[in-house]
């Protein structure tokens, strides 16, 4: 369903069918990137992606299930950050697999 501000909300499936944490976005990518920085990162991007984890986003209002490879990883924050700013930050990338369609 799409809201007034024309984003979507997705609402990350655990292996077992169970739905926790609702992420926004206009795309579902977009709401992938989000759920994607709350993994544990990995020291390097490479390292990150080489243990990609699988992560699934239902679309709410539809029985489409949005399939991901998800990694992130630590990386020194830049040169211009504000001073509330840490010295670290956590970056993620996703890669879409698919798209299911539940049957309840």
């Amino acid at each position: 369903m799409v809201r007034e501000d024309g984003k979507r909300n997705f609402v990350l499936r655990e292996e077992d069918g169970t739905e926790t944490s609702v992420f926004s976005g206009s795309m579902p990518r977009q709401a992938a990137l989000k759920a994607a920085r709350r993994l544990d990162p990995a020291d390097s991007e490479e390292e990150a992606q080489s243990s990609a984890v699988e992560i699934r986003l239902r679309e709410k209002g539809t029985d489409k299930v949005h399939i991901f490879d998800a990694w992130a990883w630590e990386s020194s924050a830049p040169e211009d950050k504000p001073g509330w700013m840490e010295g670290s930050i956590t970056k993620g990338n996703v890669s879409k697999k698919g798209i299911e369609h539940l049957e309840e």
